[in-house]
């Protein structure tokens, strides 16, 4: 496992000839995510310039988008309809996406927000957040959007989506944000999703977000964001179901993959779980979480697979994390075959982390952690090994660790840190260095190495 290379595949197309939709199957069990959604050919086609649409990089083309946009939804084209955007650099404001449409991104084709951030539209919060992630009251809508819609696909000749989050970056630094940062890609309450060969850059806030979605696939993308710039996630799965990442590359400054659904006590009402997620062949940079499970879990998350993950100069390797007030559940995840470098901590499954809304949570809604699987991980370079930590009154049992190995800087006795546990249980199967007490119970050995 160490030193192994991840080549991601950065095809100009992609063909997936099956038409079946269902769950995403369990992490080894398929190659690809070929099977979750149809990709379709659409015979109708339309060019952004058909609708005035300058690629100069200083004429505004708002208008262009939502004129062309306006033209598919309408016109509803057996099939559909893609909108292709050739090379040159588009500046617009925000815009929704429609039904049956591909958006298409030529070699050399660049989609720019504006930075009008005083004109930027508003929208109101999640349900399952009950305000905005970063302030109270609505949210800014997201660059691209698109509620309640099907079969839907962004993709072409890795073209670029450019979000020119600098100005949103240092509002929040700066303390002046007035409502949430607006996400660069947000669907919702959407069905039959691809986004592929495109490169994300600059997200104000979170780049691509699909928040009560199902049959979402997300593969050979690139997600880019300055290291230090805050809130960055890659790719946040949220109350959605039949999920798949594969083949990308993120490097931002927040976690590259974090699943998530709902926000305490609007997320425990709003009662919306993700499920079946699966997460294979990612390679990322961040000071943050590589593969990363909540800390927002209130409606729920099970059955996660995420394997062949390659993690370099991150903050921790594997974020399991949630906290008292949460409510919700995390249960059977299962995270395989990680090779990471330069880590400050391997893995970290706490209890104790992330805000809440407002003071009407209730802080005896506790979450309930089971069957957390972590195994064949090789870190070099990592300062500490992990930290466990559950809640006194509420402990995370079945928890197990098999072949992990963790090593510290080079040279003698360097073995890559402690374990911490607390109000866990579980077991450990050749683990180095050595677990914690707690892990360490023969009883739940046979379980652990049975573990799908």
């Amino acid at each position: 496992m160490p030193g192994r290379l991840l080549l991601v595949a950065a095809a100009a197309a992609v063909v997936v000839i099956s038409t079946t939709l269902g769950p995403v199957p369990a992490a080894g069990a398929g190659l690809t995510c070929s099977g979750i959604v149809p990709m379709r050919y659409r015979y109708d086609r339309i060019s952004i310039t058909d609708f005035g649409g300058v690629g100069d990089g200083r004429t505004v083309n708002t208008k262009a988008f939502r004129e062309a946009i306006y033209r598919i939804q309408h016109l509803r084209r057996r099939g559909g309809t893609l909108l292709y955007v050739p090379p040159g650099v588009y500046l617009t404001g925000s815009f929704n996406l429609t039904s049956r449409m591909t958006l298409y991104l030529a070699r050399g084709a660049v989609i720019k927000a504006v930075q009008d951030t005083w004109n930027w539209p508003l929208i109101a919060p999640l349900p399952s957040y009950g305000r905005g992630r970063e302030r109270p009251g609505g949210r800014y809508i997201s660059f691209i959007h698109g509620d309640g819609l099907h079969d839907v696909i962004i993709t072409g000749e890795n073209g670029t989506i450019d979000g020119q989050g600098s100005v949103w970056w240092n509002m929040w630094r700066q303390r002046t944000l007035r409502f949430t940062r607006p996400n660069l890609v947000e669907l919702m309450n959407s069905k039959g999703i691809i986004i592929s060969n495109v490169v994300f850059r600059n997200s104000p806030f979170w780049n691509i977000h699909p928040v009560y979605c199902r049959n979402v696939v997300i593969h050979y993308v690139t997600i880019l964001a300055p290291y230090d710039s805050p809130n960055t996630d890659g790719i946040d799965p949220d109350s959605s179901s039949n999920v798949c990442i594969e083949d990308s590359h993120i490097s931002v400054g927040d976690d590259l993959v974090a699943v998530k659904s709902g926000w305490d006590e609007y997320g425990i009402a709003y009662g919306r779980r993700s499920s079946y997620i699966t997460i294979r062949r990612l390679t990322g940079t961040t000071p943050f979480a590589g593969i990363a499970v909540g800390s927002e879990t209130s409606g729920g998350i099970e059955n996660i697979y995420a394997e062949n993950i390659n993690l370099y100069r991150v903050g921790v390797g594997v974020h399991v994390k949630t906290n008292a007030g949460r409510g919700g559940y995390i249960r059977n995840v299962t995270i395989s075959d990680v090779y990471m470098e330069n880590v400050r901590q391997g893995l970290k499954i706490s209890g104790d982390v992330g805000d809440h809304p407002d003071e009407y949570y209730n802080p005896n809604a506790l979450p309930y952690v089971k069957g957390i699987t972590v195994r064949d991980v090789w870190g070099v370079k990592v300062r500490e090994a992990g930290l466990i930590r559950g809640l006194w009154n509420a402990p995370f049992t079945g928890i197990c660790l098999s072949n992990v190995n963790i090593r510290g800087w080079p040279g003698p006795g360097r073995s890559g840190g402690r374990w911490t546990c607390e109000h866990v249980s579980g077991a450990a199967h050749e683990v180095n260095p050595w677990p914690c007490a707690e892990l360490a119970s023969p009883q739940h050995t046979g379980s652990c190495l049975n573990s799908p």
